[in-house]
């Protein structure tokens, strides 16, 4: 029994050493006054008068172009562009720096830290917010909201449920046959994808997402350009697989994305209720008055370049080519028909390509105002995230600068609407970066 008593002492012991490692609760964040700054709402395509922004609590209490009594810290913007944070609704938090093999093969505990890495320099790129379309980033998420790690708030999908031989299924052929119930491969271990070839696989699997805390599930209707086995104009999940995930994603309050590049792919998942297209790159005509007609997003990406076909195999190179021609018809007919429509990146396997992600928000002016294409990136993705309903791990306003809204914000060096291309380089530009009322740069300090 002294036994038992001594190593239940020590186990006590233990248990508060560890308490006191931890680090302490966040203290309430202290009162910060943006002095004379000329604001971008999110919204409006001009600029306030110089104006004044008092943040408190994590978020926007005041603004007025009267003064505000003083805060503990006073930014004086000296007649500089305060703008919303901004908000890439295509990224892969896990999935940027590591290559293909590293991230279904290599080290989990090394390719975490590449992530928490990563997601530092996306907040230093002025994105303060992402919604994560697959990888197992539940953890990072978590430590990032615990402060343990700098980086942006996460809209986390957790694993991309594809179908056997469709774009996200990574196994080799070595790994086939496949046993329903039998032992989950690498990728799907380590949460990367999950594969399930019917309605009831594909419930289990969104269910399993929204239980470790996914606030949108995402299938693959459609073929892609990275997967080894999945050719752009096959058409994946049936129709009652991916209504299933719609039941399962409904039943939570929240909603399905689906990776889709063809009418078929598209058609089919409009029909089985999913309420945000990704890509759409082959859309056609019909394909796109029917998403307006539905009210549905659409997420997409202005692919321009083949710069990101460095390591990939010919298949892949010429299916990216397929995808990079299309842009344009894309942002073509999303405009004739005024669909709803979000700005994401989809950096996959490059930390090149990802320091070029403000490059890519620059590159929409091709079809767009700088003020449409900057509207588009805070307040109109803002809305997109708003679709998780009540599985919104951030409840509150992102995407504006107004009373009430969250504290994301950027102090801009030069005014983003008459040129945009100041976004591209944010090391220089960002004079400040806040999220949640917390400055991460502060370029007057000294």
């Amino acid at each position: 029994m002294s036994g038992l008593k001594t190593r239940a002492g020590l186990a006590v012991m233990l248990a508060v050493l560890l308490c006191s490692a931890l680090p302490a609760p966040a203290q309430q964040d202290s009162a910060v006054l943006f002095r004379n700054v000329r604001i971008f709402d999110g919204k409006n395509g001009t600029l306030s008068a110089a104006s004044n922004v008092l943040v408190r609590d994590r978020k926007i209490e005041k603004i007025s172009t009267a003064d505000i009594a003083a805060a503990s810290q006073v930014i004086d913007g000296g007649g500089r562009v305060l703008m919303p944070g901004l908000i890439d609704a295509h990224w892969h938090t896990m999935l940027v720096r590591p290559t293909p093999m590293a991230a279904l093969a290599g080290d989990v505990g090394y390719n975490n830290l590449l992530a928490a890495a990563e997601a530092t320099a996306t907040l230093m790129r002025g994105f303060t917010t992402v919604r994560d379309m697959g990888g197992p980033s539940f953890g990072l998420k978590q430590a990032i909201d615990e402060d343990l790690v700098v980086g942006p708030r996460i809209y986390p999908s957790g694993a991309i449920i594809t179908v056997t031989s469709g774009h996200g299924d990574f196994r080799q052929l070595s790994d086939l046959p496949r046993t329903i119930g039998g032992m989950l491969s690498r990728m799907e271990r380590i949460g990367g994808s999950m594969v399930a070839d019917s309605p009831d696989e594909v419930r289990v699997r969104a269910r399993e997402q929204l239980m470790q805390g996914a606030s949108q599930v995402k299938l693959t209707a459609g073929g892609g350009v990275a997967s080894p086995f999945s050719p752009l104009d096959v058409s994946t999940f049936t129709e009652p697989e991916l209504r299933a995930a719609v039941e399962a994603a409904d039943n939570w309050g929240t909603y399905v994305a689906t990776h889709a590049y063809t009418p078929v792919a598209i058609q089919r998942s409009i029909a089985a209720g999913v309420r945000c297209i990704e890509h759409g790159h082959l859309m056609d005509e019909a394909s796109a008055k029917l998403i307006a007609e539905k009210g549905i997003w659409l997420s997409t990406q202005p692919f321009l370049d083949l710069s990101a076909a460095a390591g990939l195999g010919p298949a892949e190179q010429d299916k990216l080519r397929q995808v990079v021609a299309g842009t344009d018809r894309v942002y073509a007919l999303a405009k004739k028909y005024r669909i709803k429509t979000a700005f994401g990146t989809d950096v996959l396997f490059s930390k090149a390509l990802a320091d070029k992600q403000g490059s890519m928000l620059a590159a929409l002016t091709r079809w767009y105002t700088p003020a449409e294409a900057l509207t588009m990136a805070t307040s109109t993705n803002a809305e997109l995230l708003g679709l998780s309903g009540p599985r919104n791990p951030y409840p509150g306003r992102l995407g504006v600068v107004e009373e009430g809204a969250l504290a994301d914000l950027l102090l801009v060096d030069g005014n983003p609407l008459d040129n945009i291309a100041l976004i591209e380089n944010p090391a220089k530009n960002f004079v400040v970066i806040m999220k949640g009322g917390k400055i991460y740069k502060n370029g007057f300090a000294r």
